[in-house]
């Protein structure tokens, strides 16, 4: 597959995604509404916090008071994200504009809301504010569908793993525009499967 040809393809799927991607928006928290995002977070993560008793970094065992804390950053932005007129989950960015990568950390959604694709097309409207370029995360590695998600939106393993107990690791990932040709080729394949997921019934 030539060089043109493939961002041909890549731009064509690109644009498909963004239009199923306005079935999701993002809305920024109000300070009013930080009880409710902390009652969002612990209870979307509490499944993750009895499967692997990570008491020290699961936001499930966040208190109020440090999510306060970072609403207050000046580089820390949350959005609820909305579907179907509903909060569906949210999503913290750290962009700290001094050259940093952005990050995000965390984003959830409900567990009524689920594998609809909601996360994937939170990240897409992330990406339209913030820009595609030089981010940042990490995740559980043992949660395959967290990998799976990061990796069809364009994020790479760093290779630095930590484990934080015998239950459970954490992987660091990036995403920068500039990766290599057979990357890109993966990355028109997933889009293929993805825009099949997300249009068909469920």
């Amino acid at each position: 597959m030539t060089g043109e040809r493939l961002r041909g393809k890549i731009a064509f799927f690109e644009k498909q995604k963004n239009l199923i991607g306005k079935m999701v928006k993002l809305v920024p928290v109000r300070k009013e509404d930080i009880e409710t995002l902390w009652k969002m977070q612990v209870e979307a993560f509490t499944d993750l916090l009895d499967k692997y008793q990570d008491f020290d970094l699961n936001p499930a065992a966040e208190s109020i008071d440090k999510v306060i804390a970072r609403f207050e950053q000046p580089w820390t932005k949350y959005y609820f994200i909305i579907a179907g007129g509903k909060r569906v989950g949210a999503v913290r960015i750290v962009d700290k504009q001094d050259g940093s990568r952005k990050r995000i950390s965390p984003i959830w959604i409900m567990p009524e809301y689920r594998n609809k694709g909601y996360a994937q097309q939170a990240i897409m409207q992330v990406e339209k504010i913030y820009g595609t370029d030089y981010w940042c995360l990490d995740t559980i590695l043992q949660e395959e569908g967290n990998l799976h998600l990061y990796e069809k939106l364009g994020y790479h393993q760093t290779g630095r793993v930590d484990k934080i107990n015998d239950r459970m690791d954490i992987v660091f990932y990036e995403k920068d525009e500039n990766r290599q040709m057979d990357y890109s080729i993966k990355k028109v394949a997933s889009y293929e499967r993805d825009l099949h997921s997300m249009e068909s019934p469920r």
